[in-house]
């Protein structure tokens, strides 16, 4: 499973045919709580670091996505809680950038709040994945 990396640019259909069909056997085969447990194992992670990736948003949604399109959407709960947590962190840092850049000049603050809603939609409107298996 180490070398399986699930997301927008590695996968093509036939590679996400092919994982569907993999995790639906595991699934079926374990059950939902066995394949949980095993996929939170701390010594089994690097397996399925690239499957249910943390590294960028991006690659985030697309694996919620992909599972929840699948009938697996309880496989990708951590990832949700993982991207929300990022999300406020997020907003928890541009709130402070904004705080701490209001003791500056006002024309600095202001190209600061324009630039941060500005990434924030563009991460907002590039949200949504949507696999035709």
């Amino acid at each position: 499973m180490e070398e399986i990396s699930l997301n927008e640019e590695d996968t093509t259909s036939a590679g996400r045919i092919y994982i569907k069909i993999v995790f639906l056997d595991l699934a079926e085969s374990m059950g939902v709580e066995k394949l949980l447990e095993r996929i939170r194992d701390p010594t089994m992670q690097p397996a399925f670091e690239k499957i249910f990736p943390r590294d960028n948003p991006n690659n985030t949604r697309f694996s919620i996505n992909f599972f929840t399109t699948i009938g697996l959407a309880y496989l990708s709960f951590d990832l949700r809680l993982h991207l929300e947590q990022a999300r406020k962190l997020a907003r928890e840092k541009a709130a402070q950038d904004v705080s701490s850049s209001s003791s500056e000049s006002s024309s600095s603050s202001t190209d600061s709040d324009s630039s941060d809603s500005s990434s924030s939609s563009e991460s907002d409107s590039s949200s949504g994945f949507y696999f035709f298996i």
